[in-house]
């Protein structure tokens, strides 16, 4: 597979590009898109589920993004050093009887020289909110992109 630059080690720079490049995949909604930031062997914690490998993790994107309707993403770079990088994010999405919710949570991520990401960590708390609470619609509007804008 091609390099997925930018690649480590990170500096601030390259951290912001990397976590904004996954906030923008994630927000595809697009499992086998995203999957391929991942190596064929990633290793996943997602709250208590562990995943190994590509193909479990499009899958499991694909059920979550049938569970998790109108699904928006903010990432916010919180730490980086070589080749790992920490982010803080917080997503909203609503379930099939309407209910709103929005998740806060935190990623460690390591990743190999050629910029795919081997191995992430997220833990992930859950808070219903009402439709009028909401504050993430879609994709980071294009003025946005590239800044750090914190989400919290």
């Amino acid at each position: 597979m091609a390099p997925r630059p930018p690649l480590p080690p990170f500096d601030r720079e390259a951290a912001l590009k990397k976590v904004q490049a996954a906030e923008d995949a994630w927000n595809t909604r697009d499992p086998e898109h995203v999957a391929l930031a991942y190596t064929e062997d990633s290793v996943w914690r997602n709250r208590g589920t562990f995943l190994t490998g590509r193909a479990e993790i499009t899958a499991f994107l694909r059920g979550k993004w049938e569970r998790e309707l109108d699904y928006a993403l903010r990432k916010e770079l919180w730490a980086y050093q070589d080749d790992r990088i920490a982010v803080r994010f917080q997503y909203e999405c609503r379930d099939a009887d309407g209910q709103w919710w929005r998740s806060y949570g935190n990623e460690l991520w390591e990743f190999t020289g050629e910029g795919l990401m081997r191995r992430r960590e997220a833990g992930i708390d859950d808070v219903r909110i009402s439709a009028g609470e909401r504050r993430i619609f879609g994709p980071r509007p294009d003025a946005e992109r590239g800044a750090l804008v914190p989400v919290w």
